[in-house]
C-alpha cells in the first residue's frame, strides 16, 4: 500500500510538471509572437498585481497611451499611432504579462498544496522551490529586458533577450527532465556512440539557441533573406567587420546570422547519425532518435521558410516553438541514458 501511494505521488506531480512544461511552451511562442509583432514595449511599466487587467474605460486607455508617448519607440517610430492602433500592440504584451503570472499561479497552488499534502517525494522539494525562483526571475529578467528599450533606442538590448530567452527554455527543459524522473525513472541501456552523439547534439543545440536569440534580437532574420546563399556566395560579405575580431560573434548581424546557418547543418548531421545509431539500439532509443530527428529537419524547414519570407509573425513564432521541441526532444533522449535510477 505504501508502494503504491508512493507510486500514486511521483504520477501526480509528474503529471502536474508535465502541464507546466506545455504551458511554458506556449509562454515561449506568446513570446516570439509578442517580440515579432514589435508590441514589447507597448506597456512602459510594470505593475505585477494592479497591471493584471487591461484598461477599462475610454479613460484608462488614453491615460495608458499617455504612458506609451513618453516612450522612444513611440517618438521614434509609432508618432502616427492611434489608440485603437495602440490596443493591437497593447493586448500581445499584456497577455504575454497575463501568461507568465498564470504560470505562477499554476506552480505555485499546486507546489503548495502537494507540500501541505506531503506528497512530495523524498528529495523533490528543494528542486521545486529552485524551479519557483528560476519563473520568478524569469519575470524580473523579463522587465529589466523592456528596460532597455526605454531609455534612447526603441529596441531591446539582445543581450537582454538573449538571456530572457535562455532562461525560459532551460526552465521548461528543468520541468521536463524533473517530470521524466517522477514518471519514468528507470534508465535504459545505450551504446557509448549514441551517448556521445547525444551529449556532442545537445552542446551544438545550446550554442544554435543562443545565436537564435541573437539573431532575434540583432533582427538579423531580415538580411540575406535567401537560401542556400547569403546574398550572391555562401559566405557573404562583412563577416569580421568589427573589432576586435570576437565581437562579430555576439554584435554583427552578418556573422550572427551565417553562424546560426553553420549551426542548424552540423546540428542536422548530428541529428541523421544519431539517429542511425539509435535505430540500432532499438527500443525507447529508436524511437527518441528517430522523433529527434524528425523534430530537427522540420525545425530546419521551418527556419528556411521564415527566412525566405522575411520573417513573417506567423512562421517567426512556428520557428520558436519549433526550437524548444527539439530541445524537449533532446532532453527526453538524454534522460534515457543517465546513468542510474531517478531518485
Amino acid at each position: 500500500m505504501l508502494i503504491q501511494t508512493h507510486d500514486n505521488d511521483r504520477k501526480a506531480v509528474g503529471y502536474w510538471l508535465l502541464f507546466m512544461t506545455a504551458v511554458v511552451l506556449l509562454m515561449l511562442m506568446v513570446g516570439g509572437a509578442t517580440r515579432l509583432t514589435e508590441s514589447g514595449l507597448s506597456m512602459v511599466d510594470w505593475r505585477p498585481v494592479t497591471g493584471t487587467l487591461p484598461p477599462m474605460t475610454d479613460q484608462a486607455w488614453q491615460d495608458e497611451f499617455a504612458k506609451y508617448q513618453t516612450s522612444p519607440e513611440y517618438r521614434l517610430r509609432n508618432s502616427d499611432m492611434t489608440v485603437e492602433d495602440f490596443k493591437g500592440i497593447f493586448y500581445w504584451e499584456w497577455g504575454h504579462r497575463l501568461l507568465g503570472r498564470l504560470i505562477g499561479v499554476f506552480f505555485f497552488v499546486p507546489l503548495v498544496w502537494f507540500w501541505l499534502k506531503n506528497r512530495i517525494p523524498e528529495g523533490y522539494k528543494p528542486r521545486l522551490l529552485m524551479l519557483f525562483v528560476l519563473g520568478g526571475s524569469q519575470g524580473l529578467l523579463g522587465w529589466y529586458m523592456v528596460m532597455s528599450g526605454l531609455v534612447d533606442e526603441p529596441a531591446v538590448s539582445h543581450y537582454r533577450l538573449t538571456a530572457h530567452l535562455s532562461l525560459a527554455l532551460f526552465i521548461m527543459a528543468a520541468l521536463f527532465w524533473t517530470a521524466l524522473s517522477l514518471l519514468r525513472p528507470e534508465p535504459v541501456a545505450a551504446d557509448r556512440p549514441v551517448k556521445m552523439l547525444t551529449h556532442s547534439l545537445m552542446f551544438v543545440l545550446v550554442l544554435q539557441i543562443v545565436m537564435g536569440a541573437l539573431v532575434a534580437g540583432l533582427k538579423a532574420g531580415l538580411i540575406f533573406n535567401t537560401w542556400p546563399m547569403m546574398g550572391e556566395g555562401f559566405v557573404p560579405p562583412g563577416l569580421f567587420d568589427l573589432a576586435p575580431m570576437w565581437q562579430n560573434f555576439i554584435d554583427n548581424a552578418v556573422t550572427v546570422q551565417f553562424d546560426h546557418r553553420i549551426g542548424a547543418y552540423v546540428l542536422f548531421a548530428l541529428a541523421i547519425l544519431l539517429a542511425v545509431f539509435a535505430w540500432r539500439a532499438g527500443g525507447l532509443l529508436r524511437i527518441a532518435g528517430s522523433l529527434l530527428l524528425l523534430a530537427v529537419t522540420l525545425q530546419m524547414l521551418l527556419g528556411i521558410t521564415t527566412l525566405v519570407l522575411e520573417v513573417p509573425v506567423v512562421w517567426g513564432t512556428l520557428h520558436q516553438g519549433g526550437g524548444a521541441i527539439v530541445l524537449l526532444v533532446t532532453v527526453y533522449l538524454m534522460h534515457l541514458q543517465r546513468k542510474e535510477n531517478a531518485a
